[in-house]
């Protein structure tokens, strides 16, 4: 006979996420995240605790778990012990009303802090230290002043969910609770604004904003887990990327690859890492790298010699070391920066693009223009006196790659560049690699974006879909007057056996 098992989930693993950008975070996760904090502190009635970012209170919960267990001994009377915790030290700030009402459920097991089924019988008001405030943006030009966040987005009624997180919309957070100071502060920020000109990696990021703003709070630990686009800047980011692989104050880095790791269900290109900011902390990091179920370790610098970006991989630091040894310029260097003929013209005080007038057949001292459809649609054809920028490329062989490729995935992310005859042009769907004097130059350097070597040193940058002029920094130059292949430029910059299965367990072969 069967005997019947009782399954009560935790609701907290179970709820869907508001969205991409304001993700719930499943409690094993946040077990992991408080797992990196010095375990003394659940046997210390005085630590306090802030999560400036709540959203469904698990963070909270599950720190209140661990005191309710620690302080045990000091505090013997259970409900002493409850009244304690809940009223001295832990303290929220929900990200919207919703969220504080959820968090207030999960922590005091009630929605208000006073009711009459609270777990804490201390407290006088309905929120406890679960506080909510509804904020405004601050219009200044079209957008908000503390959060960049565009007007035409998110100046709503007062009806609607204004997405002005408290916490980063006053100028001196720590007053949000007089003054009181934080040994920890912790959670999972909002990553993301809609700016009304995309998704995704081309919103506005924003949860930067929040661990700049712990900061100023000057709390002994700060942890949060974040996308992992920051390693390598962009988009409002490259700041906020110096500033934070130059502070010696981070202890510990987790950086998943994959962000189904940590959320199941939820794409977030480029994966996630949470790390441990510790006040007195200085010197190297010790670095975990999660990837297919296999975690590497090491403790380093978060900057390499002669690096701008974080380098994910622990195995990539001998290899990268080999190649910058020898000194050679980056194959940056002959790849354009944005829209490299000039045709990317908005209308002025706006992101609107104007129109280009593009011919479909051929006339008399025409060039051939490609553009975004061009093999849907056929060649596109302008007036070479419409080019704007770098004229003196019409008339010369190059490559075309596009500005957007892949996916971020390296092993699954190939570039396949266009070699382009002499008149001809492109839209700003392309960079240019070139310009060369003949097509047998092109030929070769085709060759060589066509290894896994150099694809390999370009994922140490390329963790998106975004693939701009940087993403190729680590490329060493080559001499083009010959082939190349990647038996001959691993036999040039001397890498292994074992550092070659590195690279073949990376990166996918265009076949």
């Amino acid at each position: 006979m069967k005997t019947k098992t009782n399954y009560n989930p935790d609701v907290l693993s179970c709820l869907a996420n508001l969205s991409n950008d304001e993700v719930f975070t499943p409690p094993n996760l946040v077990n992991q995240i408080l797992d990196s904090l010095p375990s003394e502190l659940w046997h210390n009635k005085d630590a306090k605790f802030l999560d400036p970012v709540s959203k469904s209170g698990v963070f909270l919960r599950e720190i209140a778990q661990r005191l309710i267990i620690g302080l045990e001994k000091e505090i013997p009377d259970q409900q002493e012990r409850l009244n304690h915790i809940y009223q001295n030290q832990i303290y929220g700030i929900g990200i919207t009303e919703l969220t504080s009402l959820l968090s207030r459920r999960s922590i005091y097991c009630s929605k208000t802090a006073n009711g009459k089924y609270s777990v804490c019988d201390s407290f006088k008001n309905k929120q406890g230290n679960i506080v909510f405030d509804r904020t405004e943006h601050v219009w200044m030009n079209g957008k908000c002043e503390y959060c960049n966040a565009s007007q035409s987005e998110y100046d709503r009624g007062d009806l609607l969910e204004t997405h002005a997180y408290q916490f980063i919309h006053v100028n001196e957070p720590f007053k949000i609770f007089n003054n009181m100071k934080f040994d920890v502060i912790i959670g999972n920020p909002p990553y993301q604004l809609n700016d009304g000109g995309g998704t995704g990696s081309s919103a506005i990021p924003i949860y930067h904003k929040f661990i700049q703003q712990a900061k100023k709070m000057n709390p002994s630990y700060l942890t949060m887990i974040i996308p992992s686009r920051w390693f390598t800047g962009g988009r409002g980011l490259d700041e906020f990327r110096d500033e934070m692989l130059n502070d010696q104050r981070i202890s510990v880095i987790h950086d998943f690859l994959n962000a189904t790791d940590c959320f199941p269900g939820v794409e977030i290109k480029g994966g996630v890492c949470y790390f441990l900011w510790e006040k007195d902390h200085k010197g190297k990091s010790k670095i975990y790298t999660h990837r297919d179920n296999v975690i590497t370790e090491s403790e380093r610098n978060l900057l390499e010699k002669g690096a701008e970006t974080f380098i994910r991989h622990n195995e990539a630091i001998s290899i990268l070391k080999k190649v910058q040894d020898l000194k050679e310029d980056p194959f940056s260097k002959i790849v354009s920066a944005n829209d490299p003929f000039g045709f990317d013209n908005r209308v002025e005080g706006s992101y609107k693009r104007v129109e280009l007038k593009i011919r479909k057949k051929q006339f008399k001292d025409g060039i051939e223009l490609y553009y975004n459809g061009w093999k849907k649609h056929g060649l596109g054809y302008v007036k070479k006196n419409e080019v704007t920028k770098n004229s003196e490329w019409v008339d010369s062989f190059k490559l075309l790659i596009p500005k957007a490729w892949g996916s971020g995935n390296s092993s699954i992310d190939w570039l396949n560049p266009i070699i382009v005859k002499p008149n001809s042009c492109c839209t700003e769907t392309y960079l240019v690699i070139g310009p060369f004097k003949g097509k047998k130059i092109a030929d070769n350097v085709l060759s060589y974006t066509q290894t896994k070597f150099f694809h390999f040193l370009v994922s140490l940058v390329k963790i998106t879909q975004n693939s701009m002029k940087k993403v190729y920094s680590f490329v060493p130059m080559q001499n083009f007057n010959e082939e190349w292949t990647d038996e001959k430029l691993y036999v040039k910059y001397g890498i292994t056996k074992k550092e070659q299965a590195f690279i073949d367990s990376l990166i996918k072969s265009v076949d």
